[in-house]
């Protein structure tokens, strides 16, 4: 059981389900050699990999090659089903910003065989995470910019409102698919820039001004 971390506040909420979405930014969906649809294509991580600022990414002895992929995150402040996209904003507590962790190497070997994904985005590790935000301390998500550099050089940065869904979308459509739950976590997708990360490597990611996260990448002993 792990519970978010917010900025300046003690509050508890546990972690729920972790949706992720791909193909979310047409850059990066042309960078994978992968179509786009007229929905984002969804994917879990469990709430075992989460880790948060300043822990580290491990390398696992399954994987020779893991990639980055930053981006942002919306928590669920409340319940809901078949939500539309006019009510979409009401039913999120926040923002943070998080890395999908991706096994490259396992994960050609799925899509080939046209096997799910769980195994190389589940990993212990693979889902660092930021403090969360409130959404009403985050009046302009959209040109916010969302960035990471590794080691010091920038490798990813876009905006939200460069997704090819908007986020009000995005809620109504997976309430659609399974009722979201008060501490459920939406991780929006990543823009082009995806590459490989080794030992020793420095991550920082941000969303603006508004949250950040550091994390540092070692092998699994």
């Amino acid at each position: 059981m792990k519970f978010y971390r917010f900025q300046n506040s003690r509050r508890r909420l546990r972690i729920g389900k972790i949706m992720c979405l791909a193909r979310t930014y047409q850059e990066h969906a042309q960078e994978m050699h992968a179509s786009v649809s007229e929905d984002p294509v969804l994917f879990l991580k469990p709430d075992t990999a989460v880790i948060f600022s300043h822990d580290t990414i491990l390398i696992p002895r399954m994987s020779q090659c893991l990639h980055h992929e930053v981006e942002l995150g919306i928590v669920i402040g409340k319940k809901g089903k078949h939500i539309s996209e006019e009510n979409a904003m009401e039913y999120m507590l926040g923002y943070l910003v998080g890395l999908d962790i991706t096994a490259r190497d396992l994960q050609s070997i799925v899509k080939k065989n046209g096997w799910p994904w769980g195994i190389p985005k589940g990993f212990d590790t693979f889902a660092p995470l930021s403090d969360v935000v409130l959404k009403e301390k985050v009046p302009n998500p959209q040109n916010l910019e969302l960035e990471l550099k590794v080691n010091g050089v920038v490798k990813q940065k876009a905006t939200p409102g460069q997704m090819i869904y908007s986020l009000e979308h995005i809620i109504a459509f997976l309430s659609d698919v399974m009722t979201l739950e008060p501490g459920d976590l939406i991780l929006t997708g990543t823009p082009a820039g995806v590459g490989e990360i080794n030992e020793g490597d420095l991550l920082e990611a941000r969303f603006g001004t508004v949250c950040s996260l550091t994390v540092d990448v070692k092998k699994e002993s």
